[in-house]
Order: structure tokens, then sequence, then C-alpha cells
């Protein structure tokens, strides 16, 4: 095969061929011609070898075989090699698309995390809240009924003398309604502001004053912690002389005439 027949060829590759396609060709060509010298043949000089045309054609016709050979294995070299080059691109494609796809999982899951926090918050303060509604209502409701079982008092005789003996039962004073009632309408008729100013005490500075015509030093001596500390205040004035009967006289009730 002439060399024209080859370039021929050549031309029909594509581009990434055609320097390689030369390459080769012209190594296998000279590879071939060396291999069809016969191994024992004597060198002989340029002047002494005669110049033939048929052993350059019974070269070129030997190595159109090699030459197609040479040229096909680099149409395969370089198949494989664009099938290499597609494999690592889709490997790279997938390892891209799994890392993205990781990425989204894991967003997801943080949005997921991020939800579940908020849900559970919103859920603690609506059971704080709730709790703090039920302690409320049950707080006024306690109040409603304390304040239920708060007696009233009328502001009267018999209010104070109710009052008064409330106080004393809390106090461990002994004394009955009549007792006090009995003794109040003797020193005083019923009125608080009533003040004696005739008698030995009020001679000695010391007048008998309220309900139940208490000195102020007496008044001081048995004043009922809890009862106002106004010797002219009704209960305040009960107590405290129904607390000073019951340590002379073991109690009000027992008390008939000036004590």
């Amino acid at each position: 095969m002439s060399a024209s027949s080859i370039t021929g060829r050549r031309r029909r590759l594509n581009k990434a061929q055609k320097f390689s396609v030369a390459g080769v060709s012209a190594a296998a060509v000279a590879a071939l011609s060396f291999s069809l010298v016969p191994a024992n043949a004597e060198t002989k000089t340029e002047a002494e070898a005669p110049v033939s045309a048929a052993p350059v054609v019974l070269a070129s016709a030997a190595g159109a075989p090699q030459a197609r050979t040479v040229q096909a294995s680099i149409i395969e070299q370089h198949s494989t090699a664009e099938k290499l080059m597609k494999a690592a691109d889709r490997a790279k494609a997938e390892k891209a698309a799994a890392a993205k796809k990781k990425a989204a999982a894991k967003a997801e899951a943080a949005a997921r995390t991020k939800a579940a926090a908020e849900a559970k918050a919103k859920a603690a303060a609506r059971t704080k809240a709730k709790a703090k509604a039920v302690a409320e209502r049950t707080e006024t409701r306690a109040a409603s009924r304390s304040q239920a079982r708060t007696p009233v008092y009328a502001n009267n005789l018999d209010g104070w003398i109710r009052q008064a003996l409330d106080v004393m039962r809390a106090n461990g004073i002994p004394g009955s309604y009549e007792g006090l009632h009995r003794n109040i309408m003797r020193e005083s008729t019923g009125n608080p502001n009533a003040v004696n100013g005739w008698d030995v005490n009020a001679q000695n500075g010391t007048p008998s004053c309220g309900l139940l015509q208490v000195i102020q030093p007496t008044f001081n001596a048995y004043h009922v912690p809890g009862t106002s500390s106004n010797i002219y205040d009704p209960v305040a004035n009960i107590t405290a002389a129904a607390n000073y009967a019951a340590d002379r006289y073991g109690s009000i009730d027992n008390v008939n005439s000036a004590y």
C-alpha cells in the first residue's frame, strides 16, 4: 500500500485520532520494514545495495493489515476513553445528586426538629397557662369560701357581743352572751363611749371607760391580741374586761356587781 493510501485513511479519522494514527502508522511501517530484513543478511553500503521497487511494494502490502489493526486499536482506545469519561461524568453527577439529596434530607430533618421544639414549647405554654388559670380559679374560690365563712357582725350591741365571743373562744377566754350582756347593761347601758368621772378610779385619775367600764391600766394588762388598742372600741373593751374577769373571778358570768 502506498503512502498516499495511508494518508487517505488518516483523513477519514476524526480530529481526536488524526495525530495518534499518523504517529502509530509511521512506527508500524518502520517496524514492518525492519522485520522484512533477514536476521543473517549482511550489511551493504549504499553504493553496493541496488534500489528495487519490489521490496517496497511487498513491505507496503504486508504492512496494510498491521496499519488497519493499529488504527482499529486507536479507535477502540478512544472509544474506551470516551466511555470512561462519560462514566466519570455520570459518577460525578450521581455524587452531586446524592449530596443534594442528603442536604435536602438534613434540612428536612432540621425543619422537623424545629417544628417539634416549637410545638413542645407551645404545649408547655398552654399547660402553664392552664395551670395558672386553675390556680387563680382555686384561689378565687378559696377566697370566696373564706369570705362566706367570715361572719358579718352588726354594728350594734348584739353584733359587738357576738364578735367578742368569737374572739374569746379563739383565745380560750370563758364567757357567755348572757353574762356579757348583763354586765354591759349594768355598767354602761350599752354605750361604748360611757365614762365614769366620779368613782374612786376617776378620783385617782384613771376613770372607767367603755361598755364594761375598764380603766386604762387594766385594759393594757388584759388586752387581747388582734383587737383594737383603743379602749373605747366595743370588741376590744369587752374582750379585755372578760379576760380580766376570767383571771379574777373565773368568768365574766360570775360577775354580778362592780368588779
